[in-house]
């Protein structure tokens, strides 16, 4: 149903996330003083862009009309929901964000006077079966750690180690400051600081993982950089640290990436600590317990394994 254009201009979304798509007079205000009263995260902010981007270019394409929030109906909204899905072949959690991220947008509308009501309020996200996630399992860890290992790669083995041992995020590692770093010679721990949601944690380190980071930091560049981890020009940064995952996934024949490491990491701790949630939910940063619960459900061949056993 529609062209090509429908991902034009993903590149330019910084600009102006309505460029060549017809609107009423005041939507791009509308949008930007949206974004300036709320405490979204740079991740956060790009994805709601890109969502509204879209419906807007969905909107304006279907109805032959220039994108007005006033003129969102519910009936857009559920036919948009659909095109997603049906004819894109969207995942269940892509939709459902473009559907939460219209609503949130059009709830602060109302708020402000300039809608006399959400039309999205109704609109259902999709239902989705929640999956275990997957993670690493021992012997790609150790295959990952051998191949740090036998290249000499002390930060890698750091950074590797960090996600693997601490369960962080990629958002987590990058602004690591040297002063986060607390390690004595029989124990250590790691401050992350603004987290996801502005939150603070304090994380023990392993050992191994302490034994790590000391090796990097005595090999780590003089530079006058406060970050604890330095690439060639400056701190290092999610894409330097996702650069090094893809790097590290060509030469282990496996994908590799940050969530996946912080995935294997929490799977790893369920199983060595007879299922404490309450300790995990705590590395990780979780607020409620249900996010996760997730990391204690059985997989597939778990649940094949159990039912073998039953006799009766």
């Amino acid at each position: 149903m529609l062209s090509n254009s429908y991902s034009e201009g993903k590149e330019n979304w910084r600009d102006n996330v309505f460029k060549n798509i017809s609107t009423g007079t005041n939507e791009q205000l509308y949008f930007r003083q949206f974004l300036a009263s709320q405490d979204f995260s740079p991740h956060t902010v790009k994805a709601m862009i890109f969502d509204i981007r879209k419906f807007a270019l969905y909107f304006t394409v279907v109805n032959k009309e220039p994108f007005d929030c006033s003129r969102i109906t519910t009936m857009d909204m559920t036919n948009f929901k659909r095109y997603l899905r049906e004819e894109k072949k969207q995942a269940v959690s892509t939709v459902n964000r473009a559907i939460v991220s219209i609503r949130r947008y059009l709830d602060r509308l109302v708020e402000q006077g300039i809608l006399k009501v959400n039309t999205g309020k109704v609109v259902k996200e999709l239902k989705r079966q929640q999956l275990v996630p997957k993670g690493l399992d021992r012997g790609q860890v150790r295959k990952l750690l051998r191949e740090v290992d036998l290249r000499n790669d002390v930060r890698g083995k750091a950074i590797f180690s960090m996600f693997l041992q601490s369960g962080c995020r990629v958002s987590d590692l990058v602004k690591i400051e040297l002063h986060d770093l607390i390690i004595s010679d029989r124990t250590g721990s790691v401050v992350f600081r603004n987290g996801k949601g502005n939150k603070e944690r304090q994380v023990p380190l392993t050992l191994e993982c302490r034994k790590y980071l000391q090796e990097y930091l005595s090999i780590r560049p003089p530079v006058n950089n406060k970050k604890l981890f330095i690439g060639e020009r400056g701190a290092l940064t999610d894409v330097g640290i996702r650069n090094l995952c893809n790097k590290y996934s060509c030469i282990c024949g496996f994908k590799i990436y940050p969530h996946l490491l912080r995935h294997s990491f929490s799977l790893q701790f369920l199983k060595d600590t007879n299922n404490d949630l309450v300790a995990l939910a705590q590395i990780l940063g979780h607020e409620n317990l249900n996010t996760t619960k997730i990391y204690s459900q059985k997989n597939n061949s778990d649940l094949a394994e159990i039912v073998e056993k039953l006799s009766y």
